[in-house]
């Protein structure tokens, strides 16, 4: 299996850990986004903070920053990384939030799957503090954008991409 280009598992198929110790580190870059869909007017009371738990989008920003961070104690074979900086922003549309997150780091190997994460927990974030107000809202086209650095190079998503 390991020779099908699975680097998370051994010769025996076992998952491993990838030793990236050989590797230089450098400057790396993720950009992911995901999408929060709810009614229209539950987008219109996060939009003008009336949502009764509080700031929506303040909270939320701070769990995915948090969320970064700790990609590694969530996902098994992730590495732990020194997280340079994390922003997570939002844009609200008439049935949904969008979600974007940045992680830069300069280190051994990407940082993708703390985007990810800071993505998928701002989600979860907004989704929490809006479910008395919702119950239908659901979580989808959470996706890895661009990524740069390391030996693979630079990756961005094709942006037709965007709604499919």
């Amino acid at each position: 299996m390991a020779d099908l280009g699975f680097t998370h598992l051994d010769p025996l198929g076992r998952a491993r850990m990838v030793d990236v110790t050989p590797k230089e580190p450098s400057h790396r870059r993720a950009v992911a986004r995901g999408r929060v869909y709810m009614k229209s007017e539950t987008a219109s009371l996060v939009a003008r903070g009336a949502v009764s738990k509080g700031d929506v989008l303040a909270v939320a920003r701070v769990a995915g920053i948090q969320a970064a961070k700790r990609a590694s104690d969530l996902i098994p074979l992730c590495h732990p990384l020194l997280v340079g900086s994390v922003f997570v922003n939002f844009r609200i549309e008439e049935d949904h939030v969008e979600i974007e997150a940045q992680v830069d780091t300069v280190d051994r190997t990407g940082v993708e799957m703390e985007a990810l994460t800071a993505v998928s927990i701002a989600a979860l974030t907004i989704y929490d503090m809006c479910k008395s107000a919702d119950r239908t809202m659901t979580i989808g086209d959470v996706a890895l954008w661009e990524k740069t650095g390391g030996r693979s190079g630079t990756f961005r998503r094709d942006p037709g991409a965007a709604d499919s």
